[in-house]
């Protein structure tokens, strides 16, 4: 049997649904690849208002005979969760900070953690962000000294150390939250690029947005929180900044963004 033999094709009746439920059932190593450029495409077909009504169509139509067959099928429902909603993904722990006013940005304190983190320097964020994506990636999916694969989280973040001019390199942090399981004992990096980062309590004022997010957006979006925390008289540091990101790319509606400005602590 040929390998394009075992690659689902999406036909004329089938739904969303049905395509990705046979897309993460194919035994083929390209599934991934299918997935990405079907959902490239358009179908035909609507995605339902919400993340949770897909889940439950999934979870009726997957089998559900068997003990390997109820595993096999809640890993498929976590799977489409987190590609398709970001839904089931571990974020770091944080507390609202009360006596914020203000409508259009958030105070928020972030308890210490461990992040794992890589930098680079250049002059396009996005580009940054990509790169600093790619080795983080293949960390979680086991490029580390234990071989093991570690669990996608939420947020992705993007520390960003402005350069001295338009014409200097920035400096780029990029870092996943390390999961809960990892927390004490984070697996370490391979990778010598790749490093634990160990980020001490702090407080950041947050500004969120939609859509598919670009480096002029982001670019925009700070200067929109800046401004706001100007008029507020609060007190804050312009440097270094984050901009934030929660959800894959095959996440179509209601996509999560943020930008974070710290706040400046008092000097006691």
């Amino acid at each position: 049997m040929s390998s394009n033999s075992l690659k689902p094709k999406f036909k004329r009746g089938h739904n969303l649904i049905t395509f990705l439920i046979l897309t993460l059932s194919s035994p083929s190593t390209t599934r991934a690849l299918i997935l990405k450029s079907r959902l490239a495409q358009p179908i035909g077909c609507q995605l339902p208002v919400t993340g949770s009504s897909v889940m439950k169509t999934l979870n009726r139509r997957l089998p559900q005979f068997g003990s390997d067959a109820s595993i096999h099928r809640l890993k498929m429902l976590k799977a489409v969760g987190q590609v398709l909603f970001s839904t089931g993904l571990q974020s770091p722990k944080f507390t609202a900070v009360e006596g914020n006013k203000a409508e259009d940005y958030e105070v928020r304190t972030y308890h210490a953690t461990k992040w794992m983190s890589t930098s680079l320097s250049g002059m396009h964020l996005d580009a940054a962000m990509k790169d600093g994506f790619r080795r983080l990636f293949s960390y979680i999916q086991g490029n580390n000294l234990k071989k093991v694969k570690v669990e996608m989280t939420a947020p992705v973040t993007g520390r960003v150390d402005p350069g001295a001019g338009p014409a200097c390199e920035s400096q780029f942090t990029v870092s996943f939250y390390i999961p809960e399981e990892h927390q004490e004992n984070p697996p370490e990096p391979s990778d010598p690029l790749v490093f634990v980062e160990h980020r001490e309590e702090f407080t950041a004022y947050v500004r969120k947005y939609g859509g598919f997010s670009n480096e002029n957006m982001k670019r925009e979006e700070l200067l929109k929180l800046l401004e706001s925390l100007q008029r507020d008289g609060v007190p804050f540091v312009d440097k270094p900044y984050y901009t934030v990101g929660y959800d894959s790319p095959f996440k179509l509606t209601n996509r999560r963004n943020e930008v974070w400005v710290l706040k400046k602590e008092e000097q006691h």
